[in-house]
């Protein structure tokens, strides 16, 4: 009989296995969480090692052509978490209410209109989906939280992550970063 673990787990190690677990179970919550008429249009992966660098690499090239602090202080974030769960939304499909929260006086409107990249997103979004990743968002997040993992859902990871076409099909992505230290490192920053 072959013992597949070591008879010693040291903190770091078991750590970073824990986070990865963590962000599959968080892949869960976003998947099983209440989407608009049951229709998913939700998208979710988890990135870690040279590809969450290449987001940071990212998110700091950002800063310094927009002259915006907050895009270096949570590239370094991401380089001092061990994965990042990205959540993003195919929200350019409409749901069909006729709601005109996108701006459109119909979702056939909507539909028809050529869909553009802001400076940070694709749009017009279908208020609906935007919602659906709201919640998608809220359900990962509490689960990291009831499995004592740090965490903090981050627009800018999301901006990164979409000039990357790490999720070819979003239009809007949202990060979320996990680590595991003695403080969380989301919080009292610069």
């Amino acid at each position: 009989m072959t013992n597949l673990s070591p008879p010693v787990i040291e903190s770091k190690n078991g750590e970073k296995d824990a986070i990865l677990e963590a962000a599959k179970l968080m892949l869960i919550a976003a998947r099983t969480a209440p989407k608009t008429g049951g229709v998913d249009d939700v998208l979710t992966i988890i990135v870690h090692g040279k590809e969450k660098n290449a987001i940071a690499e990212k998110m700091e090239e950002i800063a310094e052509k927009r002259k915006i602090e907050g895009f270096k202080r949570d590239a370094k974030n991401v380089r001092d978490s061990e994965a990042v769960i990205l959540i993003g939304v195919r929200g350019d499909k409409s749901f069909g209410l006729n709601c005109g929260a996108c701006g459109y006086k119909s979702c056939k409107e909507f539909d028809e209109t050529k869909k553009k990249f802001g400076q940070d997103f694709f749009g017009p979004t279908c208020i609906f989906k935007a919602l659906d990743l709201g919640i998608a968002l809220g359900s990962a997040a509490k689960t990291a939280s009831i499995l004592n993992v740090d965490n903090r859902i981050m627009y800018r990871v999301g901006t990164a992550a979409l000039k990357l076409k790490l999720m070819p099909e979003a239009t809007v992505i949202m990060g979320i970063p996990m680590s595991a230290k003695g403080k969380s490192i989301y919080f009292d920053r610069k």
